[in-house]
């Protein structure tokens, strides 16, 4: 199943903004904006950080929720906010649907755009597409957009390093 390319982006900022939360803490504002690039009011500064890392929580669990669990997260968030739609065409993007002002803070209009694209993984029963990183040693959440389901692991670094560790385990196994 492919969602579409704005659910598959807000789904990627989500995943993104909660993974820098893992030790060592890196969100870097400047970063996330230039890999998740947002329209609207963008203020740049401390508070604003300071909302982001404070939703890290929230998106966490409704990601990562049950899908009668994530349907009720995503009503409450839904609920939490000033809904104005619209559809919008923007820097290359066809239409799709804006849920929020343009001038409401980055972290409310994160969290709707994440509700937004879970409506999707929900009525598509794709829960499975979010889950935690199969690295033992790891807390992020990894995102599955594959056709073929095979991502487990957040990033190459965790896989890269449960495949030399599978590697070793079987030299060792050979050897003895």
């Amino acid at each position: 199943m492919r969602f579409t390319d704005d659910a598959d982006e807000a789904l990627r900022a989500a995943v993104t903004l909660v993974n820098s939360a893992e030790p060592p803490e890196s969100l870097d504002l400047e970063a996330f904006l230039a890999e998740h690039p947002y329209t609207g009011r963008i203020d740049r500064d401390d508070a604003e950080l300071g909302d982001l890392r404070a939703l890290r929580p929230r998106l966490r669990a409704m990601l990562l929720a049950p899908r009668d669990e994530m349907a009720a997260r995503v009503n409450d968030a839904l609920a939490d906010v000033s809904l104005a739609p619209r559809l919008a065409r923007h820097d290359g993007a066809d239409w799709h649907l804006h849920a929020v002002a343009d001038d409401r803070p980055l972290a409310e209009r994160i969290l709707v755009e994440t509700a937004m694209a879970l409506i999707d993984v929900i009525r598509a029963d794709e829960g499975s597409r979010l889950s935690a990183c199969a690295d033992a040693e790891c807390q992020a959440i990894a995102l599955d957009l594959s056709r073929n389901r095979s991502k487990k692991y957040c990033s190459t670094a965790c896989a890269n390093r449960n495949a030399v560790a599978a590697y070793r385990a079987r030299q060792a196994r050979e050897a003895s």
